[in-house]
This record gives C-alpha cells, structure tokens and sequence, in this order.
C-alpha cells in the first residue's frame, strides 16, 4: 500500500463509521438524558443531546486496530483514552464534582508517563538544549491534565473544539508526513482527523450533538500525547 492510499484510508475509514454511527450515539445520549439545557453559559435554544465523544472514540479505535502497531506506548494510550473516556461519559449523564474528574485525568496521565514511558524529558531545538530529569515525570502530567482542561473549556460553541482538533491533527499529519516520520503519532494524527472530521457533520452550526465532556476530554488527552511524541521526534 502506498503512502498517499494509506493515509486517505487512515483518514475516510473513522470519518465514515463516526459519520454512520453518531445518529445511533444521538437516540442513546436523549434515552439516558445526557444532554445539554439551554440557560447558562450555553448559547443553543433547545435541548441537545451529548456524548458525542464515543462516536468519536470508536472511530479511534477502529482506526488504530487496522493502521496501528502494538507497543507499550499504544496500550498506554489505549488504557488511559479508555479512563478519560469513561470519566467524561459518566459526567455527561450524572455531574461529577470537580476533584473527582480530576482523579480521572490524573490517572489518565499517571498511565501515559509510567507505563508508556512517553515523557517529555528533554527538549533540544534551535540551539536549546533542556534535559528535565526527575521532574519530566510531573511536567508530563502537568501538560496531559493542562490540555485535557483546555479542550473542555472552549468545548462551547457549534464546531469549535472539533474544528480546532481537526486542524491541529491535519497540521500534524502534514509536518510528519513531510519529515518521513511515520511513527505512532503519525497514525494517530490521520485516525483522529477523520473521527473529529465525522463528528463536525453532526456539530456545525445548528449543532445536532455535541462532544460532550467524554469528547472534549478525550481530545484534549490525544492532542497531549501527539504533543508529546512530537517532542520527542524533535529532540
């Protein structure tokens, strides 16, 4: 298979099961009532339903087992999607206080930097040169848990975090196309385009359906960890 067909396929095949499988994830979100009200700092006019994170979630995971290799970065990346998956879905449906989705996070990132071993520990680019040691450990996790948090908050408005997503994954698949570079987060740069790229035909405005904190959370944890491997192919 050639590159230019491996990275469309990497990038139409999660585009076309979140595009197929969102209507499915919509009649489930207003069955359980995860949804959004309007009031508030919500600026919609009438009820919408959430967990629009687990359509995109499984076009992830289909791509990675089709285009993915096995590793113990990519099982780390898979165990802790999993955790802050599941922290936002539980949020989406019962609120959870702050320090509990906290936890959440932090062992999202815990996972990453400890059995993965994807740290930033060193920076070496345009004649600087940082090697962080012992404190790579607690800047890794400050970065995840930081882009987590950054994603969920501008999680407010039809189209923005998904379209902010999907140009970071395109600038990012385009750079490491262009250096040769086709390691994991090469992979998962294209995969992710796609499922966010799916999910905006649900979330332009008038959104039909949001991320929802299970998306917005999970996003902001992939956008960390292709951060992270970037980090490391610079250095």
């Amino acid at each position: 298979m050639d590159l230019v067909t491996q990275i469309i396929l990497m990038i139409s095949i999660p585009f076309m099961l979140v595009v197929l499988i969102m209507p499915l994830v919509k009649k489930l979100a207003l069955s359980i009532n995860a949804v959004d009200t309007p009031g508030g700092r919500h600026i919609h006019e009438k009820v919408t339903p959430k967990l629009g994170g687990l359509a995109i979630y499984a076009g992830f995971l289909l791509g990675y087992m089709l285009f993915g290799e096995h590793s113990d970065q990519m099982n780390s990346v898979l165990i802790g999607s999993f955790i802050i998956l599941l922290t936002g879905v539980i949020d989406d449906i019962i609120p959870l206080k702050p320090r509990t989705k906290f936890i959440g996070q932090l062992l999202c990132a815990l996972v990453v930097t400890f059995y993965g071993g994807i740290l930033l520990s060193k920076i070496n680019a345009f004649g600087i040169r940082l090697n962080f040691g012992i404190f790579a450990y607690p800047l890794t996790i400050f970065f995840i848990v930081g882009c987590i948090n950054c994603l969920n908050l501008i999680d407010g408005l039809d189209g923005l975090s998904g379209g902010i997503s999907s140009i970071y994954f395109l600038m990012v698949g385009i750079i490491a196309t262009i250096q040769g570079k086709f390691g994991l987060d090469f992979v998962l740069a294209f995969v992710m385009l796609g499922s966010t790229l799916g999910f905006l035909i649900y979330n332009f405005y008038p959104a039909k359906i949001f991320a929802g904190d299970s998306g917005s959370n999970f996003l902001g944890f992939i956008i960390a960890i292709i951060a992270l491997l970037g980090f490391k192919n610079v250095t």
